[in-house]
């Protein structure tokens, strides 16, 4: 099932999901021009590595490339894959500001680190993985922002597989929370006509 999210109210975002969690969606909350020029940055700037992830018992190199910042070097551990946090980018800062200043109305949280994809084409994608790492806690807020091509961000319930799924646009920004991470599976879908780049900034708190 696909179903658009439209705001409910000027301070009130939809949330995605029937039950079980939340996901809220605050749309575009970085204008086009802007955002052109942050992806510019984080395309040309950021320290992009391939990642070597551990699957049936095999190290596998993904296609997408990934990076981790943080205040400090925060260890964090996901599909096998332990990395140390390289100090803030100031556009990541700046950006970070802006999810913070969105959301502050419905959540307090406050982020300490960044994990970043990037997807050269619709050909990369994501698998279906909850963020419930240890070194997020319970409940963990998650803030995602997506800049560059348009993507299918999908999530399915772990016990009655429900779906839902939302096309994630340039500058737009969504808000993982509650009981999601123990409820729900998220992913992002491939697809053979998306022919350009995106990038995807997730926040986090990581436990010190």
């Amino acid at each position: 099932m696909t179903l658009s999210l439209f705001p409910t109210g000027r301070n009130t975002p939809a949330n995605l999901l029937p039950y079980d969690g939340s996901v809220n969606d605050y749309g575009a909350v970085i204008a086009a021009e802007k955002a052109d020029v942050y992806f510019s940055v984080l395309a040309q700037e950021i320290l992009w590595r391939h990642d070597e992830v551990l699957m049936y018992g095999k190290r596998i190199t993904t296609a997408r490339q990934t990076a981790w910042y943080g205040d400090k070097p925060f260890a964090y551990t996901y599909s096998g894959i332990s990395r140390l946090a390289l100090p803030w980018h100031s556009v990541l800062l700046e950006i970070k500001q802006t999810v913070e200043d969105c959301i502050r109305p419905h959540t307090p949280a406050v982020f300490n680190s960044c994990l970043l994809n990037l997807y050269s084409d619709g050909l990369e994608g994501m698998s279906w993985h909850s963020d419930d790492e240890p070194e997020l806690g319970n409940e963990p807020v998650i803030a995602s922002v997506s800049f560059g091509a348009t993507r299918k961000f999908a999530f399915k319930h772990k016990t009655t597989h429900e779906k839902r799924e939302i096309f994630l646009q340039h500058g737009q920004l969504i808000v993982m929370h509650g009981d999601t991470q123990t409820h729900w599976r998220h992913a992002v879908m491939k697809s053979k006509t998306v022919h350009a780049p995106r990038i995807s900034l997730t926040f986090r708190t990581i436990l010190d």
